[in-house]
């Protein structure tokens, strides 16, 4: 098991390397030689954005096809046809479609009536659509792909609720969702905002955990609530989100003159707005990871303490890690770049004490 794990991880890092170095390559080819330009004078944006993601995806297919598909295939963690498959990919490029259509739609109409302080207007539109996105997620999107039903095991519910009274959480209910149709992996989850807040739990982990470790996953999840760690995240991608912005306000115009464009306002120069955005995301990646790692640690001490499992928080994680194909212990660049949580061998030392 520890040798697929290895295997499945180290092929996860590799493609995702591949997928961004092809992203970028993508966007200056599409840039340098004039491609970009020759589809945005002939097509309106919505046809252009359609036109440029259609023409990603099939170039891309194959890499997309092997790390989503075939990979978890060959590690026996996907129960998907091909034809499930790709109508969840159907979905996903729908809902990346509209979202593309209403962010970048706002940014040219910021960019053109506030051409000085546009960097700040358009954050700030993009940081409170993230947050209407995140009370939709749980009502609009999570039921597009998985079926939800209200947790049948009442045992487990009135746990639940115990606890979250118990940590002073409201929550709306706990759901479980049909995770087995398409993974073999387990996952937990408490999403929404508002009057949307709940605990989705997948049938993989319900079916195959005890009460006392999913409790103390789901201590996890609301101590992420109690320690206000939402809001942390907010601030820290919102602080790098304006930051990104200032620098295509004050840097564009050097880049643009590389690839013989005038003006931001272009439609055509477009992909130079997602090239910032690409290389800005790999320099703040090992940033944005280790204050996430930070806040995992202190929601995993929260969890011990209110549950005082740490015999079940132990058992959890090495199940966990086994039926996820986790890498336990990571190369510490690894680390760095790829994980947004402690791996599992520091996590399960810090219950242990040591």
């Amino acid at each position: 098991m520890a040798d697929s794990a290895r295997k499945y991880s180290n092929t996860k890092y590799a493609l995702s390397i591949l997928d961004t170095v092809f992203s970028l390559v993508f966007l200056v080819v599409f840039l340098g030689l004039g491609f970009s330009r020759f589809f945005s004078e002939r097509f309106s944006f919505p046809l252009y954005l359609l036109i440029v993601s259609i023409i990603y995806y099939l170039i891309n297919f194959p890499l997309n096809f092997y790390q989503s598909h075939i990979l978890e295939h060959k590690f026996s963690l996907s129960k998907q046809n091909i034809p499930q498959w790709l109508v969840d990919q159907l979905k996903s490029g729908i809902i990346s479609y509209i979202i593309g259509i209403i962010l970048v739609s706002a940014f040219y109409l910021v960019l053109k009536y506030n051409p000085t302080t546009w960097w700040l207007v358009i954050s700030g539109f993009w940081i409170f659509f993230s947050l209407v996105l995140a009370k939709l997620v749980p009502v609009v999107i999570i039921p597009l792909f998985f079926k939800y039903k209200k947790l049948s095991d009442e045992t487990l519910r009135g746990r639940i609720i115990a606890l979250a009274d118990k940590m002073k959480i409201k929550i709306l209910d706990c759901f479980e969702i049909d995770f087995s149709k398409k993974t073999l992996k387990a996952n937990a989850a408490f999403v929404g905002m508002g009057n949307t807040k709940r605990v989705i739990l997948a049938d993989t982990l319900k079916d195959k955990y005890s009460h006392d470790e999913i409790e103390v996953i789901l201590a996890h999840e609301f101590a992420h609530y109690k320690l206000k760690h939402l809001p942390v995240l907010i601030f820290v991608n919102s602080f790098f989100t304006i930051v990104c912005f200032y620098l295509i306000f004050k840097t564009s115009n050097y880049a643009l003159a590389l690839f013989n464009l005038s003006s931001l306002s272009e439609l055509a120069s477009l992909p130079l707005v997602f090239i910032y955005f690409v290389l800005f995301g790999l320099v703040t990646q090992p940033f944005t990871n280790l204050i996430s790692r930070k806040l995992e640690k202190d929601a995993d001490k929260m969890a011990l303490e209110v549950t005082g499992s740490k015999d079940a928080f132990i058992s959890m994680m090495e199940k966990l890690s086994s039926q996820n194909l986790a890498d336990r212990k990571p190369h510490p660049l690894i680390k760095i770049f790829f994980f947004d949580h402690p791996p599992i061998d520091e996590r399960i030392n810090l219950a242990r004490g040591n």
